[in-house]
């Protein structure tokens, strides 16, 4: 793994001092079928319980394809977590996939990643899923992850109370989820465009202006923007060197299939899972409180407001470099 040793001996893994706090209890909201992004997200999520910081409840997806979910077991499955549920949506658009595919291949008549969905077991409708693993979670302590469209959370906010808990939507969020991390927008001027539409805004507006408008003002919301990302490309050189132990990756072969070998990819969903995992290491920093709201263009606009419940994620320089470093140990780690 040269590229990774090469910032090991640069000095620490940037990642702080390990402690004996309770694990962030996570659930992933992702649309894993375009960008790859969300491929390498999930491997930080798995490499991260690994360490000790989090805890994957579970995997819910917001845009439809048949692969996706076998996709995500299957990565669930390489990182020695097979049983983490997954959710799919039923009211999500199709995204046609370079990379989902990676599911179906074989070696002679075996998959080359292993995976029960698809093959034995079937995935879980996402809203119902989001409620039971929320109604089952202690009060307060769930980290939603959205890199992705808003079509899970909109649906869980408009949902009824059912047999998982007697609340609705909005008071079951209220209740058991202390935070949402968002990929999603643009909270700064982007090549001397001041009205940028980003992605996972404009491909379904109408579920990003629902979570804007409707998700609970006790539960705060850090949105990284599409700034964020793009300031920290993840480097081709750690997917040439870093990946090598074993004779196939799925985060290394979907990553050149999307993007080649080429290309540094921004992280604009990694930078989503570093900030709620580690909410306090200071790998950003933060607007002031107050608003987002979503245009009917796509364009979320930001207004400060005294006790707002929204803040955006901004970085320096020295931030940059700090995150850049652990996300390239963290995506790289090897399975425990």
């Amino acid at each position: 793994m040269k590229f990774l040793t090469t910032f090991l001996i640069a000095g620490s893994l940037a990642l702080g001092s390990l402690s004996a706090s309770e694990p962030e209890r996570v659930i992933f909201d992702t649309d894993i079928t375009g960008d790859v992004d969300d491929v390498l997200a999930l491997a930080m999520l798995h490499t991260l319980a690994d360490r000790g910081k989090c805890e994957l409840l579970a995997v819910t997806i917001s845009k439809e394809n048949a692969l996706a979910a076998p996709f995500t077991d299957a990565v669930n499955t390489f990182y020695g977590r097979p049983d983490v549920p997954i959710g799919v949506s039923k009211t999500a658009p199709h995204r046609d996939s370079k990379y989902l595919m990676l599911a179906e291949q074989k070696d002679g008549d075996v998959l080359r990643f292993p995976r029960d969905i698809g093959v034995s077991a079937e995935p879980e409708e996402a809203v119902s899923l989001l409620r039971k693993t929320l109604a089952l979670a202690p009060d307060g302590s769930v980290t939603i992850i959205q890199v992705g469209l808003a079509t899970n959370l909109a649906d869980l906010l408009d949902s009824k109370g059912d047999d998982h808990s007697p609340l609705d939507g909005l008071a079951l969020i209220r209740k058991k989820v202390k935070r949402l991390s968002v990929m999603a927008g643009s909270l700064a001027t982007i090549n001397d465009n001041n009205h940028y539409l980003e992605a996972n805004v404009k491909n379904h507006v109408p579920s990003m202006q629902k979570l804007a408008a409707s998700w609970p003002n006790e539960v705060s919301v850090i949105w990284s923007g599409f700034e964020i990302g793009i300031a920290v490309p993840y480097p081709r050189k750690s997917i040439a060197q870093d990946f090598g132990y074993v004779p196939h990756h799925p985060v290394k072969e979907a990553y050149l299939l999307h993007s080649g070998p080429d290309h540094d990819r921004p992280t604009w969903d990694l930078t989503s899972v570093l900030y709620a995992v580690f909410p306090d290491r200071d790998y950003f920093g933060f607007s002031q409180s107050g608003r987002v709201t979503v245009e009917d263009d796509g364009f979320t606009r930001f207004a400060p407001a005294k006790e707002g419940r929204d803040r955006f994620l901004t970085l320096t320089a020295e931030q940059t470099a700090r995150v850049s470093e652990a996300l390239v140990h963290l995506v790289a780690q090897p399975p425990r």
